[in-house]
């Protein structure tokens, strides 16, 4: 794990211009993704206007009306697109044998919120209403991203709930970012951990949420809802050093005490970020392992 941080840190970029982090990100991404296997039909195109990418196994059959996943991607709300995390998506796609739906969703700090979380519910009623055509189960369509990823997957169960509209088969939040209290014991204790320290959170959030406003609506940061029963069941995975993991520790026990069915990832050894160590330490690999065994749960 100490090896794939000092990797990733030499994509590192502090140039204050957008564009050249996202380009140092994008960089980073294309060092550690590996090579796409064999075996996946991978198509790019618009599913409610929203730029999205499928990728679905071979081994289905043209008719087969398959479980879907919709992967929402990490990145503090301001990198990331399709290619950042095509890796998880192709790994998940051909071990669970079902379809993921990846979002490249609108980022701050040109489109703060709710500019991303409108992408995500778009595309979430684009997948129901289409359905047919894009040959998946509309009842058994899991939603799961990562980080900022993980906000919004929670967000739109949230939504959805609010809506009186069906829920997620499942929602599976991995190192989840969901507006904890600055007090939490992991804001402190994980101040300065490796690739993402409590100084970061600050400036990712600074830019995403630009509004007083925006500062209370649970769709932003679900720890704020008041009401967090007739959710969808919930995989929630922290990292130990990570000054966003008591977020997660929160959000599962609310959860819990509301009456949805949950899953506790302690994530011993892991740092924020960690998926892209798959294959290159183990403490990732056994993340992973519990990623695919949740979804499973979910129904897919």
């Amino acid at each position: 794990m100490a090896g794939f941080v000092a990797r990733t840190l030499i994509f590192s970029s502090s140039a204050p211009d957008m564009n050249e982090q996202r380009a140092a990100y994008s960089k980073m991404c294309r060092a550690f993704n590996p090579s796409r296997p064999a075996g996946l039909a991978v198509t790019d195109f618009e599913l409610a206007d929203v730029p999205v990418r499928s990728y679905r196994p071979e081994s289905l059959s043209p008719n087969t009306v398959a479980d879907c996943v919709l992967y929402l991607h990490g990145g503090g709300w301001v990198v990331g697109d399709l290619d950042s995390h095509d890796f998880i998506c192709t790994d998940l796609a051909l071990d669970l044998g079902c379809v993921v739906i990846a979002v490249d969703y609108r980022l701050a700090p040109e489109h703060p919120f709710p500019a991303a979380f409108e992408d995500c519910v778009a595309v979430w009623h684009g997948i129901q209403a289409q359905a047919d055509w894009l040959r998946i189960d509309p009842s058994k369509v899991a939603v799961a991203g990562d980080s900022a990823g993980a906000t919004l997957a929670a967000a739109l169960c949230l939504a959805l709930r609010d809506a009186r509209q069906r829920q997620p088969s499942g929602q599976v939040l991995i190192y989840p970012a969901l507006g904890g209290a600055a007090d939490l014991p992991s804001r402190s204790e994980c101040a300065d951990a490796p690739l993402l320290s409590s100084v970061d959170i600050d400036c990712y959030l600074a830019l995403y949420a630009t509004k007083p406003e925006h500062m209370q609506s649970p769709y932003a940061w679900p720890l704020l809802a008041q009401d967090f029963s007739q959710l969808a069941p919930a995989f929630i995975a922290v990292a130990q050093f990570d000054p966003l993991r008591d977020d997660g520790v929160v959000y599962e026990q609310k959860l819990r005490d509301a009456g949805v069915a949950t899953s506790f990832y302690p994530g011993k050894g892991l740092v924020h970020g960690c998926l892209r160590a798959k294959g290159q330490a183990q403490e990732a690999d056994e993340l992973y392992r519990w990623l695919v065994g949740a979804f499973s749960l979910a129904g897919c």
